[in-house]
């Protein structure tokens, strides 16, 4: 189970990282705009702390994502509303 839950964490450390660059954002601003320290922003982009969910929504939104891509549920990550179509289609 450790195993699964550090690939989890490497996975969404990368993408977060990711998603930050190719949105021009430094860690100090993303950790601004989200209302944390920097700090706190390096340990998610590092893998050693997670952000909570109102947190992990707020990123998505910045990074203009889905947070099932931020997490590795899924690797289409333009689309925001992926869960909800989902619900809306069923």
């Amino acid at each position: 189970m450790q195993y699964i839950e550090r690939f989890v964490m490497t996975l969404f450390s990368e993408r977060l990282k990711k998603a930050r660059k190719e949105n021009g954002f430094l860690q100090r601003e993303l950790a601004e705009m989200l209302g944390v320290r920097q700090g706190s922003y390096t340990h998610w982009e590092t893998g050693t702390r997670e952000p909570n969910f109102k947190t992990l929504v707020s990123l998505a939104k910045y990074l203009s994502v889905s947070t099932d891509y931020l997490l590795g549920v899924t690797n289409i990550k333009g689309d925001k509303n992926i869960v909800f179509n989902f619900f809306e289609k069923g």
